[in-house]
C-alpha cells in the first residue's frame, strides 16, 4: 500500500462556551481514525480551530465588558485541559479570527464574485430585503434574537424562527407582539443590501447534484441531502422546488470578516467558519515552513470532515460549492455522526442534571480512555445517535477492558519477572503458537473496520480474540503450575504466550487507547506504533520485560453506587501493593477497604481473586 496524505478535521466548536461531551465525542471519533492511518504509515495532518464570529459572541462579550477578540482568546485557553485530557491530539489549534482566515475568506469571496461571463458569469448577487431592526441597539436583529408570540399556537416567548412549543416554522414577520430579546424593544422592519451566493444557479446545482449523489457520503446522508433538490421548506412554513440561494452577510455591528468593497458588510459566520479548516492547516504548514498552495495542489492529497447530523447542509452543500467554483479543492468525504444521548435516548441537559462534563470526569480520577474506549465500541460509520448509559458504561469497562483484556497481562507478569527474571521464551509449544497465529491472523480484519470507522465491530473482534486467550489461560491455569518448579519450562510457555498475546491486543487496540499502548510498549519493549501492525520481534527467548512491571496492571473497576472502586493488582516487579488511599467526596470521608490476601510469590499462589478493591 503506497502512503496517503490525508488532511482531517473535526467542526470548528463555536468559541461561547466551553467543550460538551457532544465535543470529545466527535474529536475521539476523528483521533481514533487518525492513529489508525498512521499506523498504517500513511502522513496526516490533523487540525482544529474556535468558531469566533458572529452576533451571539459580540454581545456575549459586551455584557462581559470585554472585547469579542478578548473573550474568544478566554475560550481558547481554556481547550487544552480537555484536548489533554482525552488524549486527543490534533497537529493544530487555530481561530477563525486569525489573520490566515480572513485573507483565505475574502479571496475565495473575490473568486466566486469575480468569474467571468465565458464560464457563467459571478455566483454572487446583491439583493435588498427587509429585516427587524433594533432602534436601542442600533443593529439588526438575527432571527434567535427576536421573540414574540407564535402565530400559529399563540405561545408566548418564542424565536424569531421557530415555536419551541408546536415545532412550527415560520419569518420572523410572522411573530405577533415582537420584541428585541436584547433590549426588549419593538423592532423595526427595515431595508438592507444583503448578498447572496447563488445556490440554486444550474452550474451549483449540476454539480452538487453529482457530488452528493456519487456514492461518497453515507447512503442515509446522501439520501436526505437528494430531498434538498427537489422540495425545501421556507422560513414562512411554505415549500418550494430546489436549492435556496445563500445570504452570507450581515450588517455592522457585527464581529466577523467585512466583505471586500462593501464597507459596513460583513460575512456571515457560516461562510468563514469552513474555511476555518484552511486557514488552521494554513498556519500549520507556515510554521514547518511548507507552502500551502502546493500542498493543497497535490492531486493525491484527500481532505476529510468529521461532523455531527446537524450540519450537514453547510458541508454538503454550501461548503463543496464555495470550494469548487473558487477553483479550489473539494472534500473527499464528510463523515457524519449523529448526537450523543443519555439514558436509552434522552437529550443531554444541564437543567435536568443528564449532562456529562468532560472536565469533572477527568477530576473524579475516571480515566480518559475507558471514555474513549467506551464510545468506540458505540461509534460506526452511520448517522446513528450514540446512547451514553452509565450502568452500560460500568458493565463494558470491567467486563472488556478490566476482565478481558488487561488481566491477560495481570496473570503473567508476576511469575515472569519472580520466576524468569523478566525474560520471555520464543517457545509457546503447538496450542500456544496457533493462538497467536489466529491473534495475527485478525488483522486485516481489524483494520478495515477502523478504516471504515467500525469502531465498534474492531472492538468486539479484538474482544473476541481476548476471550480467546483467557480461554487459554483458564485452560492451562499457570496459578496451579506455579506450585511446582517441575512445571518452570511450561509456566514459562503459558507466561510468554500471555505478554506476546497481551502486545498484539494492545496494539490493534492503540488507535482507542493510546496511553496504555505506550506503557505496553515500555513494559514490553514491543512498538505499537508499527505500520501496517507487521509483527515485530516480540518472540525473541533474551527480550526482558520493564523490571519495573506495568503499572496498567492497576485494574481500575466500576461499582455502582456513585462511586469509583479501583482494584489493584500486585506490582509485577516486587509484588508489593500501593498504599491505602481516602478521598473526599460528597462530604463523605471512605476509607480503603483491605480483603483478606492470598500468597504469592514463588511456591504460592497468584489466583483470579488476588485484588484489592479501593473506594474513591
Amino acid at each position: 500500500m503506497s502512503q496517503r496524505q490525508l488532511f482531517v478535521t473535526t467542526a470548528l466548536p463555536y468559541a461561547n462556551g466551553n467543550f460538551h461531551i457532544g465535543h470529545i465525542m466527535e474529536y475521539i471519533q476523528a483521533d481514533i481514525w487518525v492513529r489508525f492511518q498512521r499506523m498504517q504509515g500513511h502522513q496526516v495532518d490533523f487540525v482544529g480551530a474556535d468558531d469566533t464570529h458572529g452576533a451571539p459572541i459580540m454581545i456575549a462579550a459586551e455584557k462581559a465588558g470585554i472585547t469579542p477578540q478578548q473573550f474568544v482568546a478566554n475560550i481558547a485557553a481554556g481547550r487544552k485541559p480537555y484536548l489533554d485530557g482525552f488524549h486527543i491530539q490534533f497537529d493544530n489549534w487555530h481561530s477563525t479570527d486569525a489573520p490566515e482566515n480572513h485573507e483565505l475568506a475574502r479571496q475565495i469571496y473575490r473568486d466566486l464574485r469575480d468569474i467571468p461571463e465565458s464560464q457563467g458569469g459571478s455566483l454572487i448577487e446583491r439583493r435588498t430585503i427587509d429585516q427587524f431592526f433594533d432602534p436601542e441597539k442600533n443593529m439588526f436583529l438575527p432571527d434567535r434574537f427576536i421573540k414574540g408570540e407564535c402565530p400559529k399556537c399563540h405561545a408566548h416567548d418564542q424565536y424569531g424562527d421557530n415555536c419551541e412549543v408546536c415545532g412550527a416554522v415560520y419569518a420572523p414577520t410572522d411573530l405577533i407582539n415582537p420584541f428585541s430579546a436584547l433590549s426588549g424593544a419593538k423592532p423595526e422592519l427595515k431595508s438592507s443590501e444583503h448578498f447572496f451566493f447563488k445556490l440554486s444557479d444550474p452550474r451549483c446545482v449540476e454539480f452538487l447534484e453529482k457530488w452528493t449523489q456519487d456514492g461518497k457520503l453515507q447512503p442515509e446522508v446522501a439520501n436526505k441531502v437528494k430531498e434538498w433538490f427537489t422540495v425545501r421548506t421556507n422560513p414562512d412554513g411554505t415549500t418550494s422546488e430546489g436549492l435556496g440561494d445563500w445570504d452570507i452577510s450581515r450588517d455592522a455591528p457585527y464581529f466577523g470578516i467585512e466583505i471586500p468593497d462593501a464597507p459596513g458588510k460583513y460575512f456571515y459566520v457560516w461562510l468563514d467558519a469552513p474555511v476555518g479548516y484552511l486557514a488552521s492547516l494554513k498556519n500549520l504548514l507556515d510554521k514547518r515552513g511548507e507552502n500551502y498552495d502546493a500542498y493543497m495542489a497535490n492531486d493525491k492529497l484527500e481532505q476529510y470532515h468529521f461532523i455531527g447530523k446537524d450540519i450537514v447542509t453547510f458541508h454538503t452543500l454550501f461548503w463543496p460549492a464555495m470550494l469548487h467554483f473558487s477553483g479550489r479543492k473539494t472534500p473527499n468525504n464528510v463523515f457524519v455522526h449523529g448526537f450523543l444521548t443519555v439514558n436509552n435516548g434522552e437529550k443531554m441537559s444541564k437543567s435536568r442534571g443528564t449532562g456529562l462534563d468532560p472536565l469533572k470526569y477527568l477530576s473524579l480520577g475516571m480515566n480518559p480512555e475507558w471514555l474513549r474506549y467506551y464510545l468506540a465500541t458505540k461509534l460506526n460509520n452511520k448517522n446513528e445517535d450514540v446512547d451514553f448509559n452509565a450502568e452500560d458504561f460500568m458493565l463494558r469497562v470491567n467486563s472488556d477492558l478490566i476482565g478481558k483484556f488487561v488481566n491477560i497481562a495481570s496473570r503473567a507478569a508476576g511469575f515472569l519477572t519472580k520466576r524468569f527474571e523478566g525474560k520471555l521464551t520464543q517457545s509457546f509449544g503447538d496450542q500456544g503458537t496457533a493462538l497467536l497465529n489466529d491473534i495475527h491472523a485478525a488483522k486485516d480484519n481489524i483494520a478495515q473496520a477502523y478504516d471504515a470507522r467500525e469502531y465498534g465491530k474492531a472492538a468486539r473482534e479484538i474482544m473476541l480474540l481476548a476471550d480467546k486467550v483467557n480461554s487459554y489461560v483458564d485452560q492451562h491455569k499457570p496459578w496451579d503450575l506455579a506450585k511446582d518448579t517441575a512445571n518452570n519450562e511450561a509456566l514459562h510457555q503459558v507466561c510468554s504466550l500471555l505478554i506476546n498475546a497481551f502486545a498484539e491486543l494492545s496494539r490493534y487496540l492503540a488507535p482507542v487507547l493510546p496511553a496504555l499502548a505506550q506503557a505496553v510498549e515500555t513494559f514490553t519493549g514491543t512498538s505499537m506504533q508499527n505500520p501496517r501492525w507487521r509483527r515485530n520481534r516480540s518472540r525473541h527467548q533474551h527480550r526482558r520485560l520493564c523490571q519495573g512491571g506495568f503499572a496498567h496492571c492497576r485494574n481500575r473497576q466500576l461499582r455502582s453506587g456513585g462511586r469509583l472502586h479501583q482494584t489493584v493488582a500486585p506490582h509485577a516487579g516486587c509484588g508489593r501493593r500501593q498504599n491505602a488511599q481516602c478521598v473526599q467526596r460528597r462530604g463523605q470521608h471512605v476509607q480503603a477497604r483491605r480483603p483478606q490476601r492470598q500468597a504469592d510469590g514463588d511456591g504460592g499462589q497468584l489466583g483470579p481473586a488476588q485484588d484489592e478493591v479501593w473506594c474513591v
